[in-house]
Protein backbone atom coordinates (compact mmCIF):
# COMPACT_ATOMS: atom_id res chain seq x y z
CA UNK A 1 0.00 0.00 0.00
CA UNK A 2 2.75 2.33 0.58
CA UNK A 3 4.08 2.06 -3.14
CA UNK A 4 0.78 3.88 -4.40
CA UNK A 5 1.20 6.86 -2.47
CA UNK A 6 5.02 7.16 -3.23
CA UNK A 7 4.16 7.14 -6.89
CA UNK A 8 1.69 9.09 -7.23
CA UNK A 9 3.96 11.43 -5.85
CA UNK A 10 6.91 10.84 -8.57
CA UNK A 11 4.39 11.23 -11.38
CA UNK A 12 3.26 14.63 -9.87
CA UNK A 13 6.86 15.62 -9.28
CA UNK A 14 7.92 14.36 -13.11
CA UNK A 15 4.52 15.89 -14.60
CA UNK A 16 5.49 19.49 -12.42
CA UNK A 17 8.92 19.50 -13.77
CA UNK A 18 7.60 18.65 -17.10
CA UNK A 19 4.96 21.06 -17.41
CA UNK A 20 7.62 24.26 -16.25
CA UNK A 21 10.29 23.40 -18.99
CA UNK A 22 7.67 23.00 -21.99
CA UNK A 23 6.77 26.53 -20.93
CA UNK A 24 10.38 27.29 -20.67
CA UNK A 25 10.84 26.03 -24.00
CA UNK A 26 7.22 27.33 -25.49
CA UNK A 27 7.68 29.93 -28.37
CA UNK A 28 4.40 31.29 -27.03
CA UNK A 29 4.12 34.81 -25.43
CA UNK A 30 4.17 33.71 -21.96
CA UNK A 31 7.12 31.21 -22.76
CA UNK A 32 9.00 34.49 -23.96
CA UNK A 33 8.25 36.69 -20.83
CA UNK A 34 9.28 33.68 -18.09
CA UNK A 35 12.54 33.26 -20.53
CA UNK A 36 13.46 37.11 -20.09
CA UNK A 37 12.11 37.28 -16.34
CA UNK A 38 14.96 34.10 -15.94
CA UNK A 39 17.80 35.89 -18.19
CA UNK A 40 18.58 34.47 -21.42
CA UNK A 41 21.41 34.40 -23.92
CA UNK A 42 20.81 37.48 -25.87
CA UNK A 43 20.34 39.41 -22.18
CA UNK A 44 23.64 38.72 -21.03
CA UNK A 45 22.81 35.96 -18.78
CA UNK A 46 20.53 32.75 -18.71
CA UNK A 47 20.85 29.39 -20.20
CA UNK A 48 21.24 28.05 -23.87
CA UNK A 49 18.42 25.14 -24.66
CA UNK A 50 21.53 23.16 -24.26
CA UNK A 51 21.39 23.77 -20.98
CA UNK A 52 18.03 24.25 -19.98
CA UNK A 53 17.71 20.49 -21.50
CA UNK A 54 20.54 19.39 -18.64
CA UNK A 55 19.00 21.54 -15.98
CA UNK A 56 15.41 19.65 -16.83
CA UNK A 57 17.30 16.00 -16.59
CA UNK A 58 19.18 16.69 -13.69
CA UNK A 59 15.98 17.85 -11.56
CA UNK A 60 14.02 14.80 -13.22
CA UNK A 61 16.58 12.65 -11.77
CA UNK A 62 19.12 9.37 -12.42
CA UNK A 63 16.43 7.82 -15.19
CA UNK A 64 16.41 10.78 -17.18
CA UNK A 65 19.62 12.05 -16.64
CA UNK A 66 20.66 8.78 -18.11
CA UNK A 67 18.93 9.24 -21.36
CA UNK A 68 20.37 12.64 -21.75
CA UNK A 69 23.76 10.72 -21.67
CA UNK A 70 22.97 8.77 -24.62
CA UNK A 71 21.26 11.47 -26.87
CA UNK A 72 24.89 13.73 -25.69
CA UNK A 73 27.07 11.14 -27.79
CA UNK A 74 25.03 11.68 -30.73
CA UNK A 75 27.28 14.72 -31.98
CA UNK A 76 26.35 13.73 -35.62
CA UNK A 77 23.49 14.39 -35.22
CA UNK A 78 22.85 17.11 -33.03
CA UNK A 79 24.22 20.53 -32.30
CA UNK A 80 26.92 21.29 -30.37
CA UNK A 81 25.09 23.79 -27.95
CA UNK A 82 22.75 20.58 -27.30
CA UNK A 83 25.32 17.77 -26.65
CA UNK A 84 27.53 19.57 -25.08
CA UNK A 85 25.52 20.59 -22.04
CA UNK A 86 24.37 16.89 -21.81
CA UNK A 87 27.56 15.79 -22.04
CA UNK A 88 28.84 17.38 -18.68
CA UNK A 89 25.92 15.02 -17.23
CA UNK A 90 28.27 12.10 -18.05
CA UNK A 91 30.67 12.45 -14.61
CA UNK A 92 29.03 15.72 -13.14
CA UNK A 93 25.69 15.06 -12.23
CA UNK A 94 24.50 17.10 -9.40
CA UNK A 95 26.54 15.06 -5.98
CA UNK A 96 24.11 13.56 -3.42
CA UNK A 97 24.25 15.23 0.47
CA UNK A 98 28.02 13.95 1.26
CA UNK A 99 26.32 13.28 4.67
CA UNK A 100 24.12 10.84 3.47
CA UNK A 101 27.55 8.69 1.18
CA UNK A 102 29.72 8.93 4.18
CA UNK A 103 27.14 7.17 6.54
CA UNK A 104 26.18 4.40 3.63
CA UNK A 105 29.95 3.68 2.67
CA UNK A 106 30.63 3.39 7.20
CA UNK A 107 27.26 1.22 7.15
CA UNK A 108 28.75 -0.98 4.47
CA UNK A 109 31.99 -1.86 6.27
CA UNK A 110 30.22 -1.83 10.18
CA UNK A 111 31.72 -4.62 12.58
CA UNK A 112 35.01 -4.30 10.70
CA UNK A 113 38.42 -2.76 10.73
CA UNK A 114 38.00 0.35 8.33
CA UNK A 115 39.74 -0.86 5.08
CA UNK A 116 41.10 2.93 3.91
CA UNK A 117 44.21 4.38 4.75
CA UNK A 118 42.96 7.84 2.80
CA UNK A 119 39.56 8.27 1.63
CA UNK A 120 38.37 12.05 -0.44
CA UNK A 121 34.50 11.85 0.71
CA UNK A 122 34.41 14.85 -1.95
CA UNK A 123 33.48 12.79 -4.83
CA UNK A 124 36.20 12.46 -8.09
CA UNK A 125 33.09 12.04 -10.36
CA UNK A 126 29.48 12.09 -9.63
CA UNK A 127 27.35 9.81 -12.56
CA UNK A 128 23.95 9.43 -12.58
CA UNK A 129 23.53 6.03 -10.65
CA UNK A 130 26.86 6.56 -8.36
CA UNK A 131 29.92 8.97 -7.10
CA UNK A 132 33.19 7.88 -7.07
CA UNK A 133 35.74 8.76 -4.50
CA UNK A 134 40.07 8.35 -4.22
CA UNK A 135 40.92 6.07 -1.50
CA UNK A 136 44.10 4.34 -0.30
CA UNK A 137 43.60 0.77 1.19
CA UNK A 138 45.43 -0.35 4.77
CA UNK A 139 47.74 -1.78 2.52
CA UNK A 140 48.46 1.15 -0.19
CA UNK A 141 46.96 0.30 -2.86
CA UNK A 142 45.00 3.55 -4.79
CA UNK A 143 41.30 2.44 -5.13
CA UNK A 144 38.39 4.21 -6.87
CA UNK A 145 35.60 3.55 -4.99
CA UNK A 146 32.35 3.84 -6.65
CA UNK A 147 29.28 4.43 -4.21
CA UNK A 148 25.56 3.94 -5.42
CA UNK A 149 23.43 7.08 -4.70
CA UNK A 150 21.79 6.34 -1.61
CA UNK A 151 17.42 6.46 -1.69
CA UNK A 152 18.38 5.61 -6.09
CA UNK A 153 16.38 2.25 -6.03
CA UNK A 154 13.13 3.84 -5.13
CA UNK A 155 13.24 6.65 -7.15
CA UNK A 156 14.08 4.41 -10.42
CA UNK A 157 11.72 1.91 -9.38
CA UNK A 158 8.79 4.51 -9.65
CA UNK A 159 10.07 6.04 -12.81
CA UNK A 160 10.27 2.54 -15.07
CA UNK A 161 6.72 1.87 -13.03
CA UNK A 162 5.35 4.92 -14.71
CA UNK A 163 7.05 4.46 -18.31
CA UNK A 164 5.65 0.90 -17.82
CA UNK A 165 2.70 2.40 -17.94
CA UNK A 166 3.23 4.70 -20.59
CA UNK A 167 3.93 1.83 -22.92
CA UNK A 168 0.95 0.15 -21.92
CA UNK A 169 -0.89 3.21 -23.65
CA UNK A 170 1.04 3.42 -26.37
CA UNK A 171 0.32 -0.29 -26.91
CA UNK A 172 -3.54 0.19 -27.14
CA UNK A 173 -3.15 3.07 -29.96
CA UNK A 174 -4.85 1.10 -33.03
CA UNK A 175 -1.25 1.91 -34.95
CA UNK A 176 0.70 0.50 -32.87
CA UNK A 177 -0.83 -2.66 -31.20
CA UNK A 178 1.71 -4.90 -33.18
CA UNK A 179 4.33 -3.10 -31.51
CA UNK A 180 6.38 -5.00 -28.67
CA UNK A 181 6.42 -2.15 -26.00
CA UNK A 182 6.32 -4.38 -23.53
CA UNK A 183 8.48 -6.86 -24.23
CA UNK A 184 10.75 -4.40 -24.83
CA UNK A 185 10.20 -1.86 -21.90
CA UNK A 186 10.38 -5.56 -19.57
CA UNK A 187 14.30 -5.88 -21.73
CA UNK A 188 15.50 -2.24 -21.59
CA UNK A 189 13.91 -1.55 -18.51
CA UNK A 190 15.38 -4.40 -16.52
CA UNK A 191 18.77 -3.42 -17.73
CA UNK A 192 19.11 -0.32 -16.62
CA UNK A 193 17.68 -1.31 -13.45
CA UNK A 194 20.45 -3.76 -13.27
CA UNK A 195 23.05 -1.11 -13.24
CA UNK A 196 22.15 -0.91 -9.41
CA UNK A 197 23.25 -3.97 -9.00
CA UNK A 198 26.89 -4.04 -7.94
CA UNK A 199 27.80 -7.22 -7.24
CA UNK A 200 27.08 -7.90 -10.66
CA UNK A 201 29.12 -4.70 -11.99
CA UNK A 202 31.94 -6.31 -10.18
CA UNK A 203 31.77 -9.45 -11.90
CA UNK A 204 31.73 -7.98 -15.47
CA UNK A 205 34.49 -5.72 -15.08
CA UNK A 206 36.17 -9.54 -13.97
CA UNK A 207 34.84 -10.53 -17.36
CA UNK A 208 35.48 -7.61 -19.64
CA UNK A 209 39.09 -7.85 -18.51
CA UNK A 210 39.30 -11.44 -19.28
CA UNK A 211 37.78 -10.79 -22.58
CA UNK A 212 39.76 -8.21 -23.90
CA UNK A 213 43.07 -8.99 -22.87
CA UNK A 214 44.19 -10.19 -25.56
CA UNK A 215 43.43 -6.83 -27.34
CA UNK A 216 46.51 -5.28 -25.73
CA UNK A 217 45.81 -1.82 -26.07
CA UNK A 218 41.79 -2.16 -23.69
CA UNK A 219 42.36 -1.45 -20.00
CA UNK A 220 39.52 -2.14 -17.70
CA UNK A 221 40.29 -1.33 -14.14
CA UNK A 222 40.67 -4.48 -11.61
CA UNK A 223 38.17 -4.93 -9.16
CA UNK A 224 38.85 -5.52 -5.66
CA UNK A 225 36.74 -8.74 -3.97
CA UNK A 226 37.02 -8.52 -0.65
CA UNK A 227 36.42 -4.58 -0.17
CA UNK A 228 33.20 -5.01 -2.70
CA UNK A 229 29.59 -4.49 -1.06
CA UNK A 230 26.15 -4.88 -2.13
CA UNK A 231 26.38 -0.83 -2.67
CA UNK A 232 29.29 -0.37 -3.05
CA UNK A 233 32.28 -1.37 -5.89
CA UNK A 234 35.97 -1.17 -4.78
CA UNK A 235 38.28 -1.18 -8.24
CA UNK A 236 41.67 -0.16 -8.67
CA UNK A 237 42.58 3.20 -9.33
CA UNK A 238 44.34 4.22 -13.22
CA UNK A 239 46.00 7.75 -12.52
CA UNK A 240 47.22 10.02 -15.72
CA UNK A 241 43.94 9.43 -17.43
CA UNK A 242 42.80 11.79 -20.57
CA UNK A 243 39.72 12.93 -21.47
CA UNK A 244 38.05 11.12 -24.60
CA UNK A 245 37.93 14.70 -26.86
CA UNK A 246 39.08 14.01 -30.37
CA UNK A 247 40.71 17.91 -30.22
CA UNK A 248 43.59 17.08 -27.27
CA UNK A 249 44.62 13.80 -30.11
CA UNK A 250 46.53 14.21 -33.05
CA UNK A 251 44.79 12.92 -36.42
CA UNK A 252 46.21 10.03 -36.69
CA UNK A 253 46.01 8.97 -32.77
CA UNK A 254 42.15 9.60 -33.54
CA UNK A 255 42.01 7.01 -36.01
CA UNK A 256 43.66 4.84 -33.90
CA UNK A 257 41.28 5.67 -30.98
CA UNK A 258 38.57 5.17 -33.06
CA UNK A 259 39.39 1.77 -34.65
CA UNK A 260 40.27 0.61 -31.20
CA UNK A 261 37.34 1.11 -29.86
CA UNK A 262 35.33 -0.57 -33.12
CA UNK A 263 37.16 -3.70 -32.59
CA UNK A 264 36.63 -3.72 -28.48
CA UNK A 265 32.77 -3.33 -29.26
CA UNK A 266 32.87 -5.84 -31.91
CA UNK A 267 34.79 -8.26 -29.98
CA UNK A 268 32.64 -8.07 -27.40
CA UNK A 269 29.42 -8.27 -29.50
CA UNK A 270 30.40 -10.74 -32.00
CA UNK A 271 32.65 -13.13 -30.11
CA UNK A 272 31.70 -13.15 -26.25
CA UNK A 273 28.08 -12.18 -26.69
CA UNK A 274 28.61 -9.18 -23.21
CA UNK A 275 27.17 -5.36 -24.71
CA UNK A 276 28.19 -2.83 -23.21
CA UNK A 277 25.52 -0.32 -23.78
CA UNK A 278 26.90 2.95 -21.84
CA UNK A 279 30.49 3.66 -23.75
CA UNK A 280 29.88 7.23 -23.47
CA UNK A 281 32.80 9.86 -22.97
CA UNK A 282 32.47 9.73 -19.22
CA UNK A 283 32.89 5.92 -19.24
CA UNK A 284 35.90 5.94 -21.79
CA UNK A 285 39.48 7.85 -20.82
CA UNK A 286 42.58 7.50 -22.99
CA UNK A 287 45.76 6.44 -21.34
CA UNK A 288 49.61 8.28 -21.70
CA UNK A 289 50.44 5.39 -24.34
CA UNK A 290 47.07 5.91 -26.33
CA UNK A 291 45.16 2.91 -25.27
CA UNK A 292 41.59 2.97 -24.43
CA UNK A 293 40.71 2.61 -20.57
CA UNK A 294 36.98 1.50 -19.85
CA UNK A 295 36.24 2.67 -16.26
CA UNK A 296 32.82 1.16 -16.18
CA UNK A 297 30.34 -1.74 -16.53
CA UNK A 298 27.57 -0.90 -15.47
CA UNK A 299 25.00 -1.40 -18.09
CA UNK A 300 26.22 -4.26 -19.24
CA UNK A 301 24.01 -7.18 -21.03
CA UNK A 302 24.91 -10.74 -21.71
CA UNK A 303 23.31 -12.24 -24.89
CA UNK A 304 22.20 -15.67 -25.47
CA UNK A 305 23.87 -17.55 -27.66
CA UNK A 306 21.85 -17.87 -30.28
CA UNK A 307 21.23 -13.94 -30.33
CA UNK A 308 24.60 -13.30 -30.48
CA UNK A 309 24.96 -15.24 -33.25
CA UNK A 310 22.29 -14.34 -35.14
CA UNK A 311 23.38 -10.01 -34.88
CA UNK A 312 27.06 -11.48 -35.50
CA UNK A 313 25.60 -13.24 -39.14
CA UNK A 314 23.32 -10.23 -40.24
CA UNK A 315 26.19 -7.87 -39.22
CA UNK A 316 28.60 -9.84 -41.71
CA UNK A 317 25.87 -10.13 -44.45
CA UNK A 318 25.16 -6.65 -44.71
CA UNK A 319 28.74 -5.88 -44.76
CA UNK A 320 28.83 -7.89 -47.76
CA UNK A 321 25.62 -5.99 -49.17
CA UNK A 322 23.18 -9.71 -49.03
CA UNK A 323 20.08 -8.10 -48.23
CA UNK A 324 18.26 -11.50 -48.54
CA UNK A 325 20.49 -13.34 -45.92
CA UNK A 326 19.68 -10.61 -43.72
CA UNK A 327 16.27 -10.45 -43.79
CA UNK A 328 15.94 -14.57 -43.53
CA UNK A 329 18.07 -14.11 -40.26
CA UNK A 330 15.85 -11.32 -38.84
CA UNK A 331 13.25 -13.25 -39.51
CA UNK A 332 14.04 -16.52 -38.28
CA UNK A 333 14.93 -15.01 -35.09
CA UNK A 334 10.93 -13.62 -34.62
CA UNK A 335 9.35 -15.18 -31.74
CA UNK A 336 6.08 -15.83 -33.23
CA UNK A 337 4.35 -15.30 -36.11
CA UNK A 338 0.69 -14.35 -36.58
CA UNK A 339 -1.71 -13.84 -39.78
CA UNK A 340 -0.57 -10.33 -39.97
CA UNK A 341 3.28 -10.95 -40.44
CA UNK A 342 3.85 -9.94 -44.19
CA UNK A 343 7.13 -11.93 -44.60
CA UNK A 344 7.58 -11.45 -48.34
CA UNK A 345 7.48 -7.24 -48.00
CA UNK A 346 9.77 -7.38 -45.12
CA UNK A 347 12.00 -9.42 -47.03
CA UNK A 348 11.88 -7.02 -49.83
CA UNK A 349 11.94 -3.80 -47.70
CA UNK A 350 15.22 -5.09 -45.41
CA UNK A 351 16.97 -6.71 -48.81
CA UNK A 352 16.78 -2.95 -50.48
CA UNK A 353 17.86 -1.14 -47.45
CA UNK A 354 21.10 -3.25 -46.85
CA UNK A 355 22.03 -3.13 -50.33
CA UNK A 356 21.73 0.74 -49.61
CA UNK A 357 24.06 0.82 -46.80
CA UNK A 358 26.55 -1.90 -48.15
CA UNK A 359 30.16 -0.02 -47.80
CA UNK A 360 28.90 3.38 -46.91
CA UNK A 361 31.62 4.89 -44.97
CA UNK A 362 31.42 6.43 -41.73
CA UNK A 363 30.24 9.90 -42.77
CA UNK A 364 27.83 8.43 -45.31
CA UNK A 365 26.24 5.68 -43.51
CA UNK A 366 23.83 6.32 -40.63
CA UNK A 367 23.46 4.02 -37.91
CA UNK A 368 20.87 5.91 -36.54
CA UNK A 369 18.71 6.94 -39.90
CA UNK A 370 18.85 2.98 -40.76
CA UNK A 371 17.84 1.85 -37.49
CA UNK A 372 14.85 3.46 -38.00
CA UNK A 373 13.83 2.83 -41.01
CA UNK A 374 14.57 -1.32 -39.92
CA UNK A 375 12.28 -0.18 -36.52
CA UNK A 376 9.70 1.10 -39.52
CA UNK A 377 9.81 -2.09 -41.89
CA UNK A 378 9.28 -4.14 -38.19
CA UNK A 379 6.28 -2.41 -37.72
CA UNK A 380 4.33 -1.96 -41.06
CA UNK A 381 5.09 -5.60 -41.71
CA UNK A 382 4.69 -7.16 -38.12
CA UNK A 383 7.88 -8.61 -38.12
CA UNK A 384 9.69 -8.67 -34.55
CA UNK A 385 12.74 -10.36 -33.94
CA UNK A 386 14.06 -11.76 -30.17
CA UNK A 387 13.75 -7.80 -27.93
CA UNK A 388 17.91 -8.60 -27.33
CA UNK A 389 18.63 -7.55 -30.38
CA UNK A 390 18.17 -3.81 -29.10
CA UNK A 391 21.05 -4.24 -27.09
CA UNK A 392 23.69 -4.72 -29.76
CA UNK A 393 22.07 -1.52 -31.72
CA UNK A 394 21.68 0.59 -28.64
CA UNK A 395 25.15 -0.06 -28.40
CA UNK A 396 26.65 0.82 -31.85
CA UNK A 397 23.70 3.64 -31.62
CA UNK A 398 25.88 5.50 -28.59
CA UNK A 399 28.93 4.92 -29.53
CA UNK A 400 28.53 5.54 -33.82
CA UNK A 401 28.59 9.51 -33.34
CA UNK A 402 31.33 9.64 -30.85
CA UNK A 403 33.42 7.61 -33.58
CA UNK A 404 32.19 9.99 -36.37
CA UNK A 405 33.85 12.49 -34.31
CA UNK A 406 37.09 11.21 -34.31
CA UNK A 407 37.11 9.96 -37.57
CA UNK A 408 34.67 10.02 -40.57
CA UNK A 409 36.28 7.93 -42.70
CA UNK A 410 36.22 4.66 -40.60
CA UNK A 411 34.12 2.27 -42.66
CA UNK A 412 32.20 0.68 -39.72
CA UNK A 413 31.43 -2.35 -41.64
CA UNK A 414 34.89 -3.40 -43.12
CA UNK A 415 36.02 -3.18 -39.42
CA UNK A 416 33.76 -5.98 -38.37
CA UNK A 417 34.52 -8.33 -40.64
CA UNK A 418 38.07 -9.25 -39.93
CA UNK A 419 37.03 -9.61 -36.13
CA UNK A 420 34.30 -11.87 -37.33
CA UNK A 421 36.19 -13.99 -39.99
CA UNK A 422 38.90 -14.31 -37.34
CA UNK A 423 37.13 -15.84 -34.83
CA UNK A 424 35.47 -18.48 -37.74
CA UNK A 425 31.56 -18.04 -36.53
CA UNK A 426 29.52 -19.87 -38.99
CA UNK A 427 26.09 -20.23 -38.80
CA UNK A 428 25.36 -22.58 -36.45
CA UNK A 429 21.59 -21.75 -35.53
CA UNK A 430 20.03 -24.80 -34.87
CA UNK A 431 17.04 -25.66 -37.45
CA UNK A 432 13.84 -25.60 -34.71
CA UNK A 433 10.29 -26.56 -35.87
CA UNK A 434 9.02 -22.99 -35.92
CA UNK A 435 12.46 -22.02 -37.96
CA UNK A 436 11.31 -25.08 -40.54
CA UNK A 437 8.01 -23.60 -40.71
CA UNK A 438 8.99 -19.94 -41.18
CA UNK A 439 11.61 -20.85 -43.67
CA UNK A 440 8.60 -22.91 -45.60
CA UNK A 441 6.03 -19.69 -45.05
CA UNK A 442 8.33 -17.63 -46.56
Amino acid sequence: MKKVPGLVLRAAKVGGILAAHALLFATTAAGRRLRRLRGSPTTGGGLSDGERWAVMLSRLGPSFIKIGQLVSTRRDMLPPEVTGPLARLTDAAPPPQLRRVRRAVERAYAGQTWPFGEFTWEPVACGSIATVHWAVTRDGRQVAVKVRRPGIRSVMDRDFTLISAMMGALGRVPKLRRMPFRAMHDQVGSAILRQLDFPAEAAALTELRTNLAEMGNVRVPAPVPELCRPNIVVMEYIDGLRRFEPHQLNADTRRQVARAVLTAVYEMLFVDGVVHCDLHPGNLYVDGRGGLVMLDAGFVVRLPDDVRRSFADFFLNMSMGDGATCAQIMIESVPRLDDTSDVAGFRAGLSHLVVQAHGAKSGQFDLALFAGRLFELQRSHGIFPAPEFAFPLLSLLVIEGMIKHFDDGVDFQAEAVPVLRRRNMPRERAMTPRRRGVQEAA
